[in-house]
């Protein structure tokens, strides 16, 4: 780091002098000035192979582009394209250009290497150009902030930050490829165990009956939490330590899989005046369970591993190839869409083998816009955006929790058109359309704000914390 302060401290040495030659030029004359410019643009095309990278393109336009503002400038008193380059310097210091009055004439100026000082902490600790592209994005520069420093986009502007910032040591340069998530045996076996878990506490309950049953139930339950708490520690389903869910966040996911097993025949019991007892999990239990929604959910988390997965791998490359933060977010927006297709594909062969197993009817609308919602919650989560994400989970559980409370209050004196529009939606499309609604309108919700989010750069930094 010593070395890379005083790396810094001799850019700011060497922008002095440069002014001071600068102004000494402008006093020699036209010509004086164009080889003051010539050297400038020597000097800038000499500074890449100091770091071991080859100089832009942009480099050179600049260079020339300086070199022709300079003989403009001394014929012409100056106005033109040096005035964009001392907007952009301003911009670069966090003010406008027209908030500061200049107390002199002064030599074109380097907006960049302002830019570099206003964003040191980030040019320092870069690994390669994409993550200053990423950190200049999640700052608010976008492709028409970058042509004021005569970039065509941020990425250019990233790439001449990375080969001018000091840093000591100067390591072998980077590929331009990220480093992508790797398939590893030790989540891929992981995203299972939720499943034949839940598999397995399903096919304890066929032969037990009595208290032996409810030892299986209260066991199966701790082990499948157990089970998916392990498989969203590890792989791409891993948020990192700074994005973890709050206590209430699991909270209400929780509540909403409770809800997914136990919540449509409560509904449908408590409309036709029950229910009459707890629930059993047999044939002749007061109100059914839904062990196949369950069921397909707990295996759904190995399609959500796998899309998880291919959206990260498939988003870091684009982000590699990609010249553009507009042309970033349109390709990666159909990848999206893409994964977010393919696993309510998963998910409804999922529900549709859960059902045939159990002899049960597959509650395709209830369970899959449950499915999509954690899904979207989870990847905007993975990725840091945590907010959006805990605040539709905590208003879909509570609008589900409100939908069976009304059925039961509407019973009482001069309380009944609480539950009418319950009972209304639940006599038109059943009692799994409540869920559907409530849950497919959330997803909908994340949809929107994923396509919004999970396409931009900065989501998808390497972050060390990360797997």
């Amino acid at each position: 780091m010593a070395d890379a302060r005083r790396g810094w401290d001799a850019v700011s040495h060497e922008d002095a002098g440069a002014a001071s030659r600068a102004a000494a030029a402008a006093g020699a004359g036209a010509g004086a000035a164009a080889a003051a410019g010539a050297g400038a643009g020597a000097g800038a095309a000499a500074v890449a192979p100091v770091f071991g990278r080859k100089p832009s393109a942009h480099v050179g336009e600049a260079a020339s582009a300086v070199r022709e503002d300079s003989v403009r400038g001394d014929s012409a008193h100056g106005s033109g394209p040096a005035d964009s380059d001392r907007e952009a310097s301003a911009y670069a210091r966090g003010g406008a250009a027209g908030d500061r009055k200049p107390s002199a004439r002064r030599g074109a100026v380097d907006p960049v290497k302002a830019l570099m000082h206003r964003h040191r902490e980030l040019c320092e600790r870069a690994v390669d150009p994409l993550e200053i592209a990423a950190g200049l994005e999640a700052h608010g520069v976008t492709d028409r902030t970058a042509t004021r420093f005569r970039h065509r986009d941020v990425f250019s502007l990233a790439e001449e930050m990375y080969a001018r910032v000091p840093r000591a040591g100067d390591p072998a340069p980077q590929s331009e490829a990220p480093d992508t998530p790797k398939v590893r045996a030790d989540w891929a076996l992981l995203t299972l165990l939720p499943g034949a878990l839940c598999a397995a506490t399903l096919a304890g309950l066929r032969f037990t009956e009595g208290r032996p049953r409810l030892a299986v139930a209260v066991v199966g339950v701790f082990a499948i939490s157990m089970g998916l708490r392990a498989a969203v520690r590890r792989g791409p389903l891993r948020a990192a330590r700074a994005w973890h869910p709050t206590t209430s966040t699991r909270a209400w996911t929780c509540g909403l899989l409770a809800y997914a097993l136990l919540g449509d025949g409560l509904l449908a019991a408590g409309i036709e005046g029950g229910p009459d007892g707890p629930p059993t999990g047999g044939p002749d239990s007061p109100w059914p369970i839904a062990l196949a929604s369950v069921l397909a959910l707990t295996l759904a988390v190995v399609p959500a591993a796998w899309c998880a997965h291919l959206f990260a791998v498939r988003a870091r490359r684009r982000l590699a190839t990609s010249r553009g933060l507009e042309e970033f977010a349109s390709s990666v927006r159909p990848l999206l869409l893409g994964v977010f297709g393919l696993f309510l594909c998963a998910l409804g062969g999922l529900l549709a083998g859960s059902g045939a197993w159990l002899g049960e009817p597959p509650a395709y609308a209830a369970a899959g816009a449950l499915g999509a919602l954690l899904l979207l919650a989870r990847l905007l989560t993975v990725h840091g955006f945590t907010h959006a994400p805990a605040v539709i989970l905590a208003a879909t559980g509570t609008a589900e929790a409100l939908a069976l409370v009304s059925v039961f209050v509407g019973r009482l004196p001069g309380c009944s058109l609480l539950a009418r529009p319950v009972e209304t939606v639940a006599a038109a499309w059943g009692p799994g359309s409540v869920p559907a609604l409530v849950c497919g309108g959330a997803a909908l919700v994340l949809l929107i704000h994923a396509t919004r989010t999970l396409t931009r750069a900065s989501a998808h930094a390497a972050h060390g914390d990360t797997p």
